[in-house]
């Protein structure tokens, strides 16, 4: 009587094809970083190649003092990273992510938001006219950038996250995207203090409302949109590839601390002083 011989189900096949790509992949995913992508080097590349960016586009800006306010914030985020960078560096990843929207900015620093001369830069080039095609009747690439920021700062921050402060499963996705949204909310509060503190030209300049009434909440809307899509594509990844991804995800829902905080933490510590 010959052998019997079980068919593998389509859904084991597929498991199976999966672990297989796993392994292969974690099998070269560091070598190959090390061999192709030198940390050091890609930093001081992205480093260097930033540097000429904002040299560039910071000689003769549209407006001197637009440019400075817009740059203010970058000035303290390059310090923040140049400090902290011997107790805290980032991945290949996220500063390269970082970098890609510092260029964006600065693009918008040299012209002003509102006179980035995108739609010309496309007739030109391709003979196209985006402005036309879209019905758009302000310039859009404010809105382009907010969403950039989400799409490529959330990243950055979930590193921060779950490497200071160890979350994991839900949290790891949705803080991210919350410290994004507020974040794009307080530098709309800042927009607002700038253009009141300087008002005339120079505050309507950096603000660079044109006109619309509900253009803070549009750029937030577009920086939320840009964080959720971001965090989309990760949670996807982890999905298939991480191995406890699900007894994680479990895990972020229970309960670590069964105690009541609140009241009952002051009563505690009262309670402890009073005892030392």
């Amino acid at each position: 009587m010959g052998r019997l011989r079980l068919t593998p189900t389509p859904k084991a096949r597929a498991d199976a094809a999966r672990q297989r790509l796993r392994a292969g992949w974690e099998r070269t995913r560091v070598e190959g970083l090390q061999r192709h992508l030198p940390y050091g080097a890609t930093v001081g590349l992205l480093a260097g190649a930033f540097a000429v960016v904002f040299v560039t586009l910071g000689i003769d800006p549209v407006s001197r003092t637009v440019w400075l306010a817009e740059n203010a914030l970058v000035l303290a985020l390059i310090g923040i990273l140049v400090a902290t960078f011997d107790r805290f560096r980032f991945s290949r990843v996220s500063y390269t992510l970082m970098f890609l929207f510092l260029c964006l900015h600065q693009v918008g620093a040299h012209y002003t938001y509102s006179l980035v001369p995108y739609d010309a830069w496309t007739r030109e080039a391709f003979d196209f006219s985006i402005d036309e095609a879209l019905g758009l009747e302000r310039n859009h690439y404010d809105r382009v950038v907010h969403f950039a920021y989400g799409l490529l700062m959330a990243y950055p921050v979930r590193e921060v996250f779950l490497r200071v402060v160890d979350v994991r499963g839900f949290w790891g996705y949705f803080l991210p995207l919350d410290l994004t949204m507020s974040s794009s909310m307080f530098f709309e509060l800042i927009e607002w203090a700038v253009a009141v503190l300087f008002g005339g030209d120079l505050g309507h300049e950096y603000l660079a409302t044109q006109g619309d009434v509900w253009d803070a909440h549009k750029d937030m809307a577009c920086a939320s949109l840009g964080a959720c899509a971001a965090m989309a594509v990760t949670l996807a990844w982890n999905r298939v590839w991480q191995r406890d991804f699900a007894a994680q995800w479990a895990d972020s829902f229970t309960v670590k601390h069964p105690e009541p905080l609140g009241e009952d933490e002051v009563a505690r510590m009262l309670a402890d002083t009073e005892g030392q």
